[in-house]
């Protein structure tokens, strides 16, 4: 019978972090369990993983100071479908009276007036699961303005450039830097029936986007990458007083005063910040 392996990595402190996700999937395994029961990320894989890359991957979070240690077991057992396993995991999550996030074989009914985002994952972030995608889904349907501009940096699934076109944005940019994103995204613009040149999809960095005029910018991402492009927002937004607005998230409590600290220091003004478990997201305007 064919096997696969199941390599089970805890990391200290235990945090169900997207960036660490993201940074596992780097080594190629063909899915990425969070565990939370074992409190560990579970990778699988067809064949036997390189360790000394694994290792060597874990050390360099360690040296990031994204995690303090680790430790990993490997298994080899026998093969079923993973994907479908982790499907299972999915549940329709209510994140506000308007807003709903469900997969797309989960059942909803939805009460009048309820927006409902059907986003199926793959291999991408951005399930309405994390408390970081919850919180940019009440801020985007608090500030949003009919006919924005909006762009999402770190788009994943594309859930929050979704979000902003069903509550009335007039355009979206969906920007990512990880290519296996793109398909992903397609599936779920049609799920969600969403028209035809109104969110448009690019794999890259936020600097191959030479527009200057969005009303939005939305980015859920770490914040080593958040200090690195507040310059390029800053020439992104729209320069229009008070109107035009910067969320952002994948921010620790702890980072809230870095993050605002450094992006005054490119004209942008606090408005608020709001928390949830350890993660906070936060408003600017420029």
């Amino acid at each position: 019978m064919k096997t696969y392996f199941e390599l089970s990595i805890k990391i200290y402190p235990y945090v169900d972090d997207e960036y660490i996700t993201t940074k596992l999937w780097e080594l190629e395994p063909e899915g990425v369990y969070e565990n939370d029961i074992k409190q560990s990320f579970d990778l699988y894989f067809p064949d036997k993983p390189n360790l000394d890359k694994v290792i060597y991957l874990l050390n360099e979070l360690k040296t990031q100071n994204f995690i303090a240690g680790f430790e990993y077991t490997l298994s080899e057992l026998e093969e079923k479908n993973w994907n479908e396993e982790w499907e299972k995991n999915l549940r329709v999550i209510e994140i506000s009276d308007k807003l709903v996030v469900k997969p797309s074989n989960k059942e909803y009914s939805p009460k009048d007036g309820q927006i409902v985002l059907i986003i199926d994952p793959k291999m991408s972030f951005g399930t309405g699961e994390h408390a970081t995608t919850q919180m940019m889904l009440k801020l985007i349907e608090k500030y949003i303005n009919p006919n924005d501009k909006v762009i999402d940096v770190g788009t994943g699934t594309g859930i929050l450039a979704i979000a902003a076109i069903k509550l009335g944005a007039n355009f979206a940019v969906a920007i990512d830097n990880d290519e296996w994103v793109y398909e992903n995204i397609l599936e779920n613009l049609q799920n969600n029936s969403i028209e035809n040149g109104k969110i448009q999809v690019l794999i890259g960095t936020s600097d191959i986007v030479k527009d200057t005029d969005f009303d939005m910018i939305i980015a859920n991402i770490q914040k080593n990458v958040l200090l690195e492009i507040a310059e390029d927002f800053k020439n992104k937004v729209k320069d229009t007083k008070n109107t035009s607005k910067v969320l952002l998230s994948g921010i620790l409590r702890e980072d809230e005063n870095d993050i605002i600290n450094h992006y005054k220091t490119f004209g942008f003004n606090h408005i608020e910040t709001i928390y949830q478990d350890e993660w906070c997201a936060i408003v600017l305007n420029k």
